[in-house]
């Protein structure tokens, strides 16, 4: 069975490496869900852009594989500049990442949610309510796809952000990866990874495909961590039981 991870959020989930700067990966047991069906990777995975590029699942797609001996499946969803207001529950893209996923249940087990998104909302009118907006949009996707026990991963903003040209409001990267943190710890079976000291395109925007290989990496890393600490606590009450009931009564 492929083992299958929903990728969402904006453009540096989807990927804007330079393909021609990317190393190369062994993708003979990656999948990739086109049109219903799973098709060998080629680059780029998530063609949301006519520029999409290489993207950080690649790498920890092949980690994975390696590690466990399974083929992987890769449910591109992300769109590059979308906001986390876009990526709420009866909106247009959460609803087609629930669909795209219950597309690809039918035909593999869904290990994972990586997520990365959030230089759409450092504006000072949005970055304040981040925490609470992502809490419920996560907590939605579980709920839809029953997806409980699965990691969550929440990817950090690089620190290049300060630097950017493009948006000075990119300054307030810091306040959403204290959201993005804070929901992690307060969450089952979610972890946040750091971008600490990953470098950037030239225009400090988007991680570059060095940067990216090692930020799959690190998500897989986290990913790990949060399986081994799932096994432990296995036998005990889940965390989220009140969560699925009181959920399940709405």
């Amino acid at each position: 069975m492929i083992h299958s991870f929903l990728l969402i959020g904006q453009s540096n989930m989807a990927g804007r490496g330079f393909i021609n700067e990317a190393k190369e990966i062994n993708t003979e047991r990656i999948k990739i869900l086109r049109n219903g069906r799973w098709q060998g990777m080629y680059r780029p995975i998530n063609g949301d852009r006519g520029y999409s590029g290489v993207s950080l699942a690649e790498s920890f797609a092949e980690k994975y594989a390696n590690d466990h001996g399974v083929d992987v499946g890769l449910i591109c969803c992300a769109d590059g500049g979308t906001s986390l207001n876009q990526w709420q529950p009866g909106g247009l893209l959460y609803d087609n990442a629930v669909y795209q996923a219950r597309l690809a249940s039918r035909t593999s087990t869904i290990a994972g949610v990586l997520w990365h998104q959030g230089e759409s909302d450092c504006a000072p009118d949005l970055y304040p309510t981040y925490e609470i907006r992502l809490d419920k949009m996560h907590r939605s996707l579980r709920k839809d796809l029953d997806l409980y026990d699965v990691p969550i991963l929440l990817g950090g903003l690089g620190d290049f952000l300060m630097e950017c040209p493009h948006d000075e409001r990119l300054k307030n990267y810091q306040q959403v990866n204290n959201a993005l943190e804070n929901v992690a710890r307060a969450s089952h079976m979610m972890g946040y990874v750091s971008a600490t000291d990953l470098g950037s395109n030239p225009d400090k925007l988007h991680f570059n495909a060095e940067a990216l290989y090692e930020f799959g990496l690190r998500y897989y890393k986290e990913f790990d961590k949060l399986r081994d600490k799932n096994k432990v606590f296995k036998d005990k009450p889940h965390p989220d039981d009140a969560l699925r009931t009181s959920m399940e009564l709405l």
